[in-house]
């Protein structure tokens, strides 16, 4: 997916050109009225409630949960780099703000190895459930997040914040969802131990409303 930094809204492929690479585009959020929360947005439709709404009913994450202790977790601290070795990403992140619209705005379009994260939500490492997106692919090439499906449970990945710590993280599963049908409750629910969502775009595109028809989920959390 391409996005003008200007804009809060991606800008979309060419309705009659498939675009690059694999997979889909950058999943965008929206927020809640008054707290701060996400919704899994490809570019025309949303998918599923904030997470806010699976708070208050007392929705708990369901990831398949890793055997071993788990880290009490680290304190807030910015997220500098991504680091999944499987898959060959080393990426800076950018701190994403909200656009008038309500919409996170995407990272820059014009960089191809970026992730973002919502700069006011959890922090990886932090307890809690951290959101990372970045683009899969854009109108001309495969980006960041290319092969995002590789990963599976046991796979490991890192993220150097900005206090000189490392977060380590190790995958627990992998799951790809339908926007039409997107499990909210589960993907946003807070946690009490650290975790990450890694997020992106899947399935076919749909030229009609110029948008995949799926997202990549990557549970993971904090070891």
């Amino acid at each position: 997916m391409a996005a003008d930094p200007s804009s809060p809204n991606p800008e979309e492929p060419e309705a009659d050109a498939p675009p690059a690479g694999r997979g889909g585009r950058l999943v965008m959020w929206g927020v809640a009225a008054l707290v701060i929360g996400f919704s899994v947005f490809g570019g025309h439709h949303g998918s599923g409630a904030a997470p806010d709404d699976a708070r208050a009913s007392g929705a708990t994450a369901s990831a398949p949960a890793a055997t071993g202790p788990a880290s009490p977790g680290l304190p807030h601290s910015a997220p500098l780099r991504l680091l999944i070795p499987k898959i060959s990403v080393d990426a800076p992140f950018a701190a994403l703000s909200l656009a008038s619209t309500g919409q996170l705005e995407p990272p820059p379009a014009d960089n191809i190895n970026l992730v973002g994260w919502y700069a006011k939500g959890v922090t990886p490492g932090e307890a809690g459930t951290a959101i990372i997106a970045g683009h899969v692919d854009t109108a001309v090439s495969a980006a960041v997040f290319a092969n995002l499906d590789q990963l599976e449970a046991g796979d490991r990945f890192s993220v150097d914040r900005a206090d000189g710590r490392t977060a380590n993280f190790v995958v627990d599963d992998t799951e790809t969802f339908a926007k039409d049908d997107f499990p909210s409750d589960r993907v946003y629910a807070d946690t009490a131990r650290p975790e990450v969502r890694l997020i992106t775009c899947a399935g076919d595109y749909d030229h009609a409303v110029k948008d995949y028809t799926d997202n990549l989920v990557v549970f993971a959390h904090l070891v």
